[in-house]
């Protein structure tokens, strides 16, 4: 079966929400963020993350699935997407603040945007009880993403 681009996108939200979800988090509720023009100036953690840390996560197919719809610097990694933007050149085309509210909530720039809100629990439709008031992501994954995706300065 082929999927078209909507197609592959509903699936990669799917699984973004089935896969890539810590065990163990169990939250109703995530404290209120801070969103400055089009960023989050202030990490969710309080700290830096790890950049090695995130690129695992970028490049781990069970947890980001960023590779899904994302293609850049690496070369290891077969089969990456075509349906986003290139990670190549994240870390000069955008600060730490934009990038992490793009990985929060990407629809708070674009309603439209196919990327999955990896750090959001209402407002979701349709999300499987077990899965219910868990973000795809911790504070900390975001953070380790966000350290990544900063260094890729092209």
């Amino acid at each position: 079966m082929r999927l078209g681009a909507a197609g592959a996108a509903l699936m990669a939200a799917a699984l973004c929400a089935a896969a890539a979800r810590p065990q163990g988090v169990q939250q109703a509720s995530l404290p209120p963020l801070k969103i400055v023009g089009d960023a989050i100036p202030d990490s969710l953690t309080g700290h830096k993350g790890d950049p090695a840390r995130g690129r695992a996560i970028v490049l781990n197919r069970q947890v980001g699935l960023c590779l899904l719809c994302h293609s850049g610097p690496f070369p290891e990694e077969r089969f990456q997407g075509n349906m986003a933007p290139d990670l190549k050149g994240a870390g000069t085309r955008w600060s730490e603040g934009e990038l992490r509210l793009r990985m929060v909530d990407a629809r708070k720039l674009n309603p439209q945007t196919i990327m999955p809100p990896y750090y959001v629990v209402e407002g979701m439709n349709r999300v499987a009880p077990a899965f219910r008031g868990k973000p795809i992501l911790t504070a900390e994954q975001i953070e380790d993403v966000v350290a990544f995706l900063a260094t890729l300065r092209d």
